[in-house]
């Protein structure tokens, strides 16, 4: 395994992790009349946003040549993705709020990573390609 593949398990894995987690454990707040409100969305967009950049993740895994770009491209996928949760999309007022308690920060923390991870996975095959 090339070593600038790395980054593209490691971006996948948070993807994913991003992904069943805005659906599941890291979901946004629930009311009980069974309406949603603006956290609602942002977190599905964050589903969008993190579904995208699995795409991207996987295809770097087998395409070599291209691995470069698709690093570049998961940049501002990662970015649009750490911005969405209460910059974006606006979230609920109170911060005792699950959505600004568990989301938010999670969502932050795991877009950080994704764009980390891809800005070091694209300067590690643009040494590569020398």
């Amino acid at each position: 395994m090339k070593k600038t593949a790395i980054p593209a398990y490691i971006i996948l894995f948070a993807a994913v992790f991003a992904a069943v987690g805005s659906r599941t454990f890291l979901r946004a707040c629930t009311h009980d009349d069974g309406s949603f409100g603006a956290c609602h969305w942002a977190c599905m967009a964050a589903l969008g946003e993190s579904g995208l950049t699995a795409v991207l993740a996987v295809l770097a895994l087998p395409l070599r040549r291209e691995r470069r770009g698709l690093y570049l491209a998961m940049l501002p996928a990662s970015l649009l993705g750490l911005m969405t949760p209460g910059t974006l999309i606006p979230l609920c007022k109170s911060p005792a709020m699950r959505c600004r308690m568990v989301m938010q920060p999670a969502m932050m923390i795991l877009f950080s990573l994704m764009g980390v991870f891809a800005l070091a996975g694209w300067l590690l095959s643009r040494k590569e390609g020398k």
